[in-house]
C-alpha cells in the first residue's frame, strides 16, 4: 500500500539588506559552495529493502528455541481438507485470504500440487487459519469454515474463487461481508449463499475460537507468516514455487 503524503512548504520572508560589504559578500559565497559540495557528495542512504517470499506476522519471542514439528500432532479433525483421508503424507497449510503470497501459492503452486500427489492420492492437504491483516481476513475465515460445513464437496472450486478475486491486501477492495458473499452465490447459488451468511452468524463465536486456536497452534508450531506448511516433521513459512515444494514432499514420501 501507498500513502501520498502531501506537505506544505515552508516560505520564509524575504528582507532587503543594508549591509553589502565585500566581507559579507564572500561569507555568503563560501555558504553557497560549501552547500552544493555537502549536497553532490553526501553520502547516499539506500532505501529499505522489503523482503519478499512471504507475508510476515507481527514478531513474537524473537530468538527463541524453534519448537519440536510434527504433522502428527497438529489437528486435522473438522478441519477443510482436500485428498484421499488416509493418504500416506498429510500437509498442514496455514494461510490468511488477504495474504498475496498464499495467492500466489494457491494459483500458481497449488494446481501442480494437486495434479501431481493429491488426485494421485498420495497427499492430502488440511488448511487451517493464520488470519491477521483485518476485517477482511476474518471475514474470509468465517465463510470458508460456514463453506465446508454446508457444502464440503464445492470448498476448494470456492476458496479458488476468494484468491483469484483478491485484490488489495487489508480492508479495502474485495473482501468485506458483501463481495464474499456475493462471490459465494457465484459459486454456490443465491440461495445457498444465503444458507451460508446464516450459518455464520449462527456460529461466529465458534468459528472464531476455531480461528483463533488454529493461529495459537501454528505459532506454536513454528509457523512465522503466511503461507506457512508442517510437512512430516518441518515447518515453512513463505511462498515457494513448484519445484523447490514438490522435492520436500518426495523426500518425505521416500
Amino acid at each position: 500500500m501507498e500513502h501520498q503524503h502531501n506537505t506544505e512548504e515552508n516560505k520564509s520572508a524575504v528582507k532587503k539588506s543594508t549591509v553589502g560589504t565585500p566581507a559579507a559578500i564572500m561569507a555568503a559565497a563560501v555558504i553557497i559552495a560549501l552547500a552544493i559540495v555537502y549536497t553532490h557528495f553526501a553520502p547516499t542512504v539506500p532505501a529499505p529493502t522489503i523482503p519478499t517470499g512471504g507475508q510476515q506476522a507481527p514478531a513474537g519471542n524473537k530468538g527463541a528455541t524453534p519448537p519440536t514439528v510434527n504433522i502428527k500432532n497438529v489437528k486435522i479433525d473438522g478441519e477443510p481438507f482436500v485428498g484421499e483421508i488416509n493418504a500416506p503424507v498429510t500437509i498442514a497449510y496455514w494461510s490468511d485470504y488477504q495474504c498475496p503470497f498464499c495467492k500466489k501459492f494457491e494459483l500458481d503452486t497449488l494446481p501442480k500440487v494437486m495434479d501431481a500427489y493429491v488426485k494421485t492420492g498420495k497427499v492430502k492437504i488440511v488448511f487451517k487459519d493464520f488470519q491477521f491483516l483485518g476485517n477482511d481476513s476474518i471475514t474470509g475465515a468465517l465463510y470458508d469454515r460456514a463453506v465446508w460445513d454446508l457444502y464440503p464437496t464445492q470448498y476448494f472450486e470456492w476458496r479458488t474463487a476468494m484468491y483469484t478475486n483478491q485484490d488489495q491486501e487489508g480492508d479495502q477492495g474485495f473482501g468485506n461481508e458483501t463481495s464474499v458473499k456475493q462471490l459465494t452465490a457465484t459459486i454456490l447459488g443465491s440461495g445457498a449463499a444465503d444458507k451460508v451468511a446464516a450459518t455464520v452468524k449462527a456460529n461466529n463465536a465458534k468459528y472464531l475460537a476455531e480461528i483463533d486456536a488454529d493461529k495459537q497452534e501454528g505459532s506454536d508450531m513454528g509457523i512465522t507468516g503466511t503461507p506457512g506448511f508442517v510437512i512430516g516433521t518441518q515447518a515453512y513459512s513463505g511462498y515457494e514455487p513448484y519445484t523447490q515444494f514438490s522435492s520436500e514432499l518426495d523426500a518425505v514420501l521416500k
